[in-house]
Parts: C-alpha cells; sequence; structure tokens
C-alpha cells in the first residue's frame, strides 16, 4: 500500500530592489504548497491557510478519513491520473460554507475543461443487476476499486460548500472523468452545496446507489449537466444547468439530463433499476450550440421530476423517453414548463408515461446559488 504524500515546497519570495541604505525587509511570501497524491488510510485533516496541489491520484481508502475545513483551496496538475477516489469504507468530509467554500480547480495557468480528473466516491448501495445477486463495479478510472453492495445507507462522508472546476480528463472516448462522480454511494452520505463550472464530460453522474444531493449549480459541462445509470434510487433536489452564450460541445449527444436504468442499456433484465426524482430543475441553453434533448429518459429508467423548468435557445427534442435500447419506464411522471425553447418535438412518449405542462413551474431556486458568485 502506497503511503500519503504531502511534500513542502517552497515558493519563491520573488525578487526584491533595494537601495543600499534601503533597511527596509521585504513582506514575507507566500504560504509553502503541500503535494497531494498517494493513499490515506488514517484520519488526515487539511490546513486551510496552505495551499495544495494534486500531482497523482489521492485515494482515500478503507478505514481513511479526508477533512478539507472551510476555504481550502486544491490546485490539481494537468493529467488523467490527477484526481481524488473515496473507496469503499474511506469517508471524504468537504467542510465548506457560503462565505469560505472549498475549492478544487485546476493549477495550470490558463485553465480548461478536462485539465484533472476529478472527484470519485465509492460505497457499498445497491446496483442494477441480475436477481439473487450482490452486484458490484469497477471504478471506470481505476479498474482495481470496487463498488456497489446492499447497504444503502452506506455513509461515505459530507460534502458541504465545494466547487469542482476545469474536471473531466481523460484516457480515451470510453475512459474519462466527471466533475462528481458517484458510485454506489448511500443514502448515508451528505451531498448538498455543490458548483461544477467547465466540466469535461460530465458534471454529475449517479452510478447507482441511493445518496441524495441538494443545491447543484453546473456550468459549462462539456457532455451530459446530470446523468444517471445503473440503478440509482436517491433524489436531487434544486439543480441548475446552463450552457451560456459561446458554449460548445465536442461530445457528439450533449443532454440537460441523461437518465438510465441499467448500466449502457445492456442488461434490460436487471433488478433494481434506476428510480429517483427529481424536483426543482432547471435547464437553460444559451448559446447557439443545439442540445441533444433536455431530458432524455432511457433503457428501463423510471424518474419522478416535479417543476422542471427548460428554457433558452435550441434542443432537439425537450423530452424524449426513446432509445434503441429500451425505452423509458411507462411510470415516470414528468411536470414540465417550455419557457421558449425551439425544440423539434416538444415529447416522444410512446409508452404514454405520465407527462404534462404546467405553466405555473418554476424551476429551482437560484437564491440556493448566491455563494458562487454565478450572475444569473
Amino acid at each position: 500500500m502506497k503511503k500519503t504524500f504531502l511534500y513542502l515546497l517552497f515558493i519563491p519570495l520573488g525578487l526584491f530592489s533595494c537601495k543600499d541604505d534601503d533597511t527596509t525587509n521585504p513582506e514575507p511570501g507566500p504560504a509553502a504548497t503541500k503535494e497531494l497524491s498517494g493513499d490515506i488510510s488514517s484520519d488526515v485533516t487539511l490546513d486551510p491557510s496552505t495551499e495544495y496541489k494534486l500531482t497523482g491520484s489521492l485515494l482515500v481508502v478503507n478505514g481513511g478519513k479526508l477533512r478539507i475545513p472551510a476555504g481550502t483551496v486544491i490546485k490539481a496538475d494537468k493529467g488523467f491520473n490527477k484526481y481524488i477516489l473515496v473507496e469503499q469504507g474511506g469517508q471524504i468530509f468537504v467542510n465548506g460554507t457560503a462565505e469560505k467554500p472549498v475549492k478544487i480547480t485546476s493549477a495550470a495557468a490558463d485553465p480548461k475543461q478536462g485539465d484533472w480528473g476529478g472527484l470519485i466516491i465509492n460505497g457499498k448501495a445497491k446496483l442494477s443487476g441480475p436477481a439473487g445477486k450482490v452486484t458490484t463495479s469497477t471504478t471506470e478510472v481505476n479498474p482495481a476499486v470496487i463498488y456497489g453492495g446492499e447497504n444503502n445507507t452506506d455513509n461515505s462522508g459530507v460534502i458541504e460548500y465545494l466547487i469542482l472546476e476545469y474536471t473531466g480528463a481523460k484516457s480515451s472516448a470510453d475512459i474519462e472523468h466527471n466533475g462528481l462522480t458517484l458510485n454506489g454511494v448511500g443514502s448515508g452520505t451528505k451531498i448538498e452545496n455543490v458548483y461544477i463550472p467547465y466540466a469535461a464530460d460530465d458534471a454529475i453522474e449517479f452510478f447507482g446507489g441511493s445518496v441524495n444531493v441538494k443545491n447543484l449549480l453546473v456550468v459549462d459541462s462539456d457532455d451530459d449537466m446530470f446523468d444517471v445509470t445503473q440503478g440509482w434510487t436517491g433524489t436531487l433536489d434544486n439543480a441548475y444547468g446552463v450552457w451560456k452564450a459561446g458554449y460548445t460541445s465536442a461530445e457528439s449527444d450533449p443532454r440537460g439530463a441523461e437518465l438510465d436504468g441499467n448500466l449502457d442499456g445492456n442488461t434490460p433484465g436487471d433488478v433494481n433499476q434506476s428510480d429517483f426524482i427529481f424536483k426543482n430543475i432547471t435547464i437553460v441553453n444559451e448559446s447557439t450550440f443545439e442540445m441533444q434533448d433536455a431530458v432524455k429518459v432511457r433503457r428501463g429508467a423510471k424518474v419522478t421530476i416535479s417543476n422542471l423548468l427548460v428554457k433558452g435557445t435550441t434542443a432537439t427534442d425537450l423530452i424524449d423517453l426513446t432509445d434503441g435500447k429500451g425505452n423509458g419506464h411507462a411510470g415516470t411522471v414528468i411536470e414540465y414548463k417550455n419557457d421558449g425553447m425551439v425544440v423539434k418535438q416538444e415529447v416522444k412518449n410512446p409508452d404514454n408515461a405520465d407527462i404534462k405542462s404546467n405553466s405555473a413551474i418554476t424551476g429551482a431556486n437560484t437564491s440556493a446559488f448566491g455563494w458562487t458568485g454565478y450572475k444569473f
């Protein structure tokens, strides 16, 4: 097992020009920077007065706890293997506040989408799978690490007031990070007040599990804003996703929400497929780039979506329950408002799910995102 490395690097004070008779001492330089990589197997608390640099993969292994106090900044070197992964039995405690959020961002002078990996949490909650079998799976970016199980109340820690920027590094088109990846994470985990700007691939993806997420702001994700697969059964409450003016995507089918019942639609006979709640959701396209679907429900997914507001420029379809690997579940319920988005077809609903428009809908409460500084 690797050990945790917290290397101490002294940052140069800079150049000072003084006259011969100048007796003034220069001001102290910035605090030292510490490097983060390796395994955390004990209880480790970072120091908010120190700037941290993520120089490799940082794994919080079984029994380890990583505590990140309010105001802490972690800057990640560029690269696919620069990420934080909380393994089964490990815990992370991001203790940001509205006044002092925790920020994990790119160390690049000119940061861009996909500079570094992202944050991955692996729990022991249920995944979709064969009847009578406890299903586990392997982490996409690190196949040696598993997630899933039988404990839907599993507790991987607490995340509050977190900014994740410039995430989504990839090694290939099929192996890529998201901003926040929740793999089989249980409902004992608390995740509230998260801001994910400029993520390559998806901003957030739920791979099974039962965790709930509240107050999520997503800006300019390269692929989907909100992605669900492999049997997630939690609730996403008060989420706002936006593509700003000038946005373009390198992906073939970027969506507001892509909602699958089983992993990649390859096991349609699974039990415990995705059956979850979205409420108080806003999806916005301010760009000239056409959104594939505002909401795609497919491959056996069953979702209840209330207070969904979609607005902006264009999308191919507003709500689409069709797919070549299986339509969305007929028990899906969606109540929405289209506030001016131009679409080729508003609703595709071949199995007569309960989908209806409501002009009184208001969408997400944007006042919850004041701490991010984003201007709506």
